[in-house]
C-alpha cells in the first residue's frame, strides 16, 4: 500500500492551501472527537477520516479537528470556540449513559442551556430497549432545552434522531452508528460541490515547485496541494486540484499538465 510520507506540502501547496476558505468559499466544519479511549491510544479513531471525507462530498470543508478527554470543561470550551468560528460543528463520542458520556450536558453549558428530559426521545428509549430498559438509560433522553431532533428522510433505516444544538451536531462515537446517523442530516448539509482532479508526477516537489507557483497565481479560484510519497514505484509526488468552478478547474489541470509533460505519469 502507498503510503504518504510525513514531509509537509511544499510552500505554494499551503499557501494555497492554507486560506481554503477563501479559494473554495462556503460552508466550513469542525470536528470535536470526545474520548479518553482515543487520547490514550486505546482506540484508533475512524470517524474524523469518515467526517471530512463525508462533509467534502457534500461541498463542506472541514477546517478543524480537535480531541479532547470526557472532562466537561474541556469539551465546553471546544463547542464554544468551534461554533462561533465554524459553520458546522460535528461532535464524536460520549453520549451513553454511563458515568463518562458528558458530552449533552457540556454542549448545554456551552450555549447557557438547562438539560430538559425530551418526552419524544424518552418514549423512544423505552419502546427500543423493551425489558433491557433502566431508568439510567432516560440520561440520554436529557436533552439541552432548544434541541432539535433530526430523523432525517422517511425511509431511513434509523429510528434514532440526531440532535442539534445550534450549529453543533451531537454524534455517537461508535463509527458504525455515526455513519448510519450522518446518513440523517446529510441533505441538510449539502452545498455547491467540490470538484477535484490528481496528478501523479514522477520529480521532487522542488523540482516543480515553480510550476505550483504559476498555477496558483493563476488560478485564484482552485486549491493546490502537492505531497511526496516515498515508497511509490513510478511517482514521487501527488498533486492536487480543487475547485467549485470545473471549468476554472479543468483549466488549471490543463495548464499544470502541459508545463510537467511527460512528468505526468497519470491523472485522475
Amino acid at each position: 500500500m502507498t503510503q504518504e510520507s510525513s514531509l509537509p506540502p511544499s510552500a505554494s501547496a499551503r499557501s494555497s492551501e492554507g486560506p481554503a476558505t477563501s479559494v473554495l468559499r462556503g460552508p466550513t466544519a469542525a470536528i470535536l472527537l470526545i474520548g479518553e479511549e482515543l487520547l490514550s491510544g486505546k482506540v484508533e479513531d475512524e470517524n474524523a477520516r469518515f467526517l471530512v471525507k463525508a462533509l467534502r462530498a457534500l461541498g463542506v470543508v472541514t477546517r478543524r479537528i480537535e480531541v479532547v478527554p470526557d472532562e466537561p470543561e474541556e469539551i465546553v470550551a471546544a463547542v464554544r470556540a468551534l461554533s462561533a468560528r465554524f459553520t458546522h460543528v460535528f461532535t464524536s463520542g460520549g453520549v451513553g449513559a454511563t458515568h463518562d458520556d458528558v458530552t449533552m450536558p457540556a454542549v448545554a453549558e456551552a450555549f447557557g442551556m438547562k438539560l430538559a428530559r425530551h418526552p419524544d426521545l424518552s418514549s423512544l428509549i423505552r419502546h427500543s430497549l423493551g425489558e433491557r430498559f433502566s431508568e439510567r438509560d432516560l440520561r440520554m433522553a436529557d436533552l439541552p432545552e432548544g434541541a432539535e431532533l433530526h430523523y432525517g428522510p422517511v425511509e431511513a433505516v434509523s429510528v434514532w434522531p440526531v440532535v442539534a444544538v445550534k450549529n453543533v451536531f451531537v454524534l455517537p462515537g461508535v463509527p458504525a452508528i455515526l455513519q448510519r446517523k450522518f446518513d440523517l442530516i446529510a441533505d441538510r448539509l449539502a452545498t455547491d460541490p467540490i470538484h477535484g482532479r490528481a496528478l501523479y508526477v514522477n520529480d521532487t516537489e522542488g523540482r516543480i515547485a515553480h510550476h505550483l507557483d504559476a498555477v496558483v497565481a493563476a488560478y485564484a479560484e482552485v486549491s493546490v496541494g502537492s505531497y511526496p510519497h516515498i515508497h511509490a514505484t513510478d511517482y514521487m509526488v501527488k498533486v492536487t486540484l480543487d475547485s467549485r468552478s470545473p471549468d476554472r478547474l479543468e483549466a488549471a489541470v490543463a495548464e499544470l499538465m502541459g508545463r510537467l509533460g511527460t512528468l505526468v505519469v497519470r491523472s485522475e
